[in-house]
């Protein structure tokens, strides 16, 4: 019988350092699922999310029959959390439907990775085995996103930070958590929770 891998949720607000993260698990041979990666594919090749979005936020939240008009749907629902629900009524669905097909083609691996900003807030977080977050100061996230996402500015990114739950939140609700503010070496930590699951589901 094949082997049914774990399921692991890897969290952390912007700036954290979700992907460097997950880049370590990769290289010790685990699949990553990006899920706000393929959140946006989604939005663009998902024919049921585009009509949705369509019908809920108009014709103008697309460029053309290819292309999410970004900084228009970004202004709808930024400060309106009624209509960011909506968005994410339509968008975390399709992402959980994409990830179960993936994680079936996933045969043979001990567990696998699903990696998004918004796991707890969700709800999605319940569907896995574990939970990893990670952790940093917000003045750290900061500079992260400023020197990556040239057309932010510090306010965009505070502003993102505090429709996010915090370090606290999410701690509260993982089995690892891992620290990213500089003061400890991220390699051992990855490499110490990877031992763990992968000794757990050897000896399950």
């Amino acid at each position: 019988m094949p082997i049914k891998p774990l399921k692991v949720g890897v969290t952390g607000g912007i700036g954290s350092g979700k992907t460097l993260v997950c880049n370590i698990f990769n290289t010790f041979g685990i699949p990553i699922y990006n899920a706000d990666r393929r959140a946006k594919d989604l939005m663009v090749k998902d024919q049921k999310v585009i009509e949705a979005i369509k019908n809920h936020f108009g014709e103008e939240a697309y460029l053309d029959k290819k292309k999410l008009n970004g900084n228009y749907l970004s202004a709808k629902v930024f400060n309106d959390k009624r209509k960011l629900k909506l968005l994410n009524g339509i968008v975390h669905p399709a992402v959980a439907a994409d990830f179960d097909n993936w994680s079936q083609n996933q045969v043979g691996k001990l567990y696998i990775i699903k990696e998004a900003a918004l796991l707890i807030e969700s709800g999605s977080y319940k569907t896995l085995d574990y939970l990893v977050t990670i952790t940093a100061p917000v003045e750290n996230r900061v500079e992260r996103v400023l020197s990556r996402d040239i057309h932010r500015s510090k306010q965009d990114v505070l502003d993102i930070i505090s429709n996010q739950l915090n370090d606290g939140e999410k701690a509260d609700k993982s089995n690892f958590i891992i620290d990213n503010s500089g003061q400890n070496l991220l390699i051992p930590q990855v490499l110490k929770i990877h031992e763990f699951l992968i000794s757990l589901k050897q000896a399950g």
